[in-house]
Parts: C-alpha cells; structure tokens; sequence
C-alpha cells in the first residue's frame, strides 16, 4: 500500500507542477486553488508511504515520477523542445525509479502495530 501512495502522490505532484506553471504567480485564482489542493494530496500520499518506506527511497521516487511525468507531458503535449539526448536521460530517470522499487524493502512491522 505504501507504493500505491508514492506513485498516487508522485502523479499528485505532476499535476501541481503544472498548476504552478497556469495559476500564472497564483493571480489566476481557481488555477492556483487547485494547485494548492494537488500538493496537499501530493504532501499527505508521499506522508503515508513514509510509515512503511525507507526516507532515502521514498522520496527519490517521489520526486522522481514527478521530473518523469512533467518532462514527459511538456514534451508530448506541451511544445517543451525534444532531443535524442533529453529522451535517453528520461529513460534513464525512469530506470532508476524503477531499480529503487526492485532494490528496495519495506521495514518489517513491529508487533502490535
């Protein structure tokens, strides 16, 4: 469940990101309202995932699936300029998340918690 919440909180910070791009210094006031909404739901998933993952991991992929999917979305959809080299390095981005899945484990639960 504490992946659930990083990779919900992750796409939570992608969305905020780009609020912070359209609320235009926060003077376009219901872009900004739903900005301040996407990080307080992005803070509270990646809070949640930190009462069972290691800080070090969590908030690598946190920040990571956040560069990931704003780098993606600005490319695809946005005119952000394409290069061989920017696509391998958010390939590269990517695999590293993914390795920090695969390398990392969840604390064991003490008893009676």
């Amino acid at each position: 469940m504490a992946w659930l919440y990083l990779i919900i909180g992750g796409i939570f910070e992608i969305g905020w990101a780009f609020g912070l791009k359209y609320a235009e210094g926060f003077t376009n006031i219901p872009v900004a309202i739903l900005t301040v909404i996407l990080m307080i739901l992005s803070f509270y998933c990646f809070a949640q995932s930190l009462k069972r993952l290691p800080i070090s991991t969590a908030y690598a992929v946190f920040t990571g699936i956040g560069s990931f999917g704003t780098a993606l979305i600005g490319m695809l959809f946005l005119g952000d300029a394409v290069s061989v080299l920017k696509v391998i390095f958010v390939f590269v981005l990517i695999s590293c998340i993914v390795g920090l899945k695969f390398v990392s484990s969840e604390p064991k639960r003490k008893e009676g918690a």
